[in-house]
């Protein structure tokens, strides 16, 4: 057991899979699930991943050893800091968010004394929300990223959160948070913009028509819109960056179609399947 008590702010789909992981492999001792809206803490409650819950912040953060920040990212800073005024010296926060600079920014000089931020990322998620479609097995074999090279550096606090996310069944990278922003830029931001861009120009008569191929390309498109535009609003200038080389791309795959170019064609589509080979299952 690492910790006594963990408090989880946000009890969605993340927050909840924390709490049944951190619940399953005896990580702390209690589990504490904080909320704006007590139907999420009722779902929580009742799949198990948090032992009591309330709308409370102040009440729900107040015995925490660590406190689990799992909110929308255009929330995550302002949460952190105002939990911050209720707990003790030496408590520990950390967070689910997939923009880092931002929220690092934003709560840098405004901890009190003797309390700390590690910001995290774990790579891992669904397109169906809620503690409901929670998993403890969802971090498993999964990278979480650490941030480091800000708040501070103390290193005795990132080891204390990356032995908690590893516990989960994480393995931990650690980044800057100006590397991690442009990297998932690409690898999740990006991805996510494209699924919905090929739903959305799909006429509704023609789904009974579509297949695998359309099903994994579109998954993602499924997610929640509110969520998606806070984060594409936080990591606007590297997903900006990540779109303009994407649309290069297609624009040379239009260049070489228009052209009858079928060699060139055949390397462009080499190409995208060297990568996505790299990738494995």
């Amino acid at each position: 057991m690492l910790f006594d008590q963990i408090t989880i702010v946000g009890v969605g789909l993340i927050g909840g899979s924390v709490g049944l992981a951190a619940k399953a492999r005896g990580v702390a001792g209690r589990v504490v699930g904080v909320d704006r809206d007590p139907d999420c803490i009722a779902r929580a409650a009742g799949v198990g991943a948090i032992d009591t819950g309330t709308t409370d912040l102040p009440a729900g953060v107040a015995g925490a050893q660590l406190v689990v920040v799992c909110t929308p990212v255009d929330r995550i800073a302002d949460v952190i800091v105002a939990a911050a005024r209720h707990v003790r010296p030496g408590t520990y926060f950390t967070d689910g968010g997939s923009t880092k600079g931002n929220i690092v920014a934003a709560v840098q000089g405004r901890l009190p004394a003797g309390v700390e931020y590690v910001a995290a990322h774990p790579l891992a998620g669904s397109e169906k929300g809620g503690a409901e479609n929670g998993r403890a097995d969802l971090f498993v074999n999964r990278v979480t990223v650490l941030i480091v090279g800000a708040l501070g550096a103390d290193w005795g606090r990132t080891v204390a959160v990356g032995r908690f996310w590893e516990a989960l069944g994480s393995r931990v990278v650690l980044m800057n948070a100006e590397e991690h922003d442009r990297t998932v830029a690409s690898t999740s931001h990006l991805p996510h913009a494209v699924a919905s861009g090929v739903a959305a120009v799909t006429p509704k008569e023609w789904l009974k028509l579509t297949a695998g191929g359309f099903r994994d390309v579109t998954r993602i498109a499924a997610g929640d819109p509110d969520l998606w535009a806070a984060i594409f609003e936080a990591n606007r200038d590297a997903t900006l960056a990540a779109l303009a080389q994407f649309t290069d791309r297609m624009t040379e795959f239009r260049t070489l179609l228009e052209s009858r170019d079928r060699a060139g064609l055949v390397r462009w589509l080499t190409e995208g399947k060297q990568v996505r080979d790299a990738l494995g299952t």
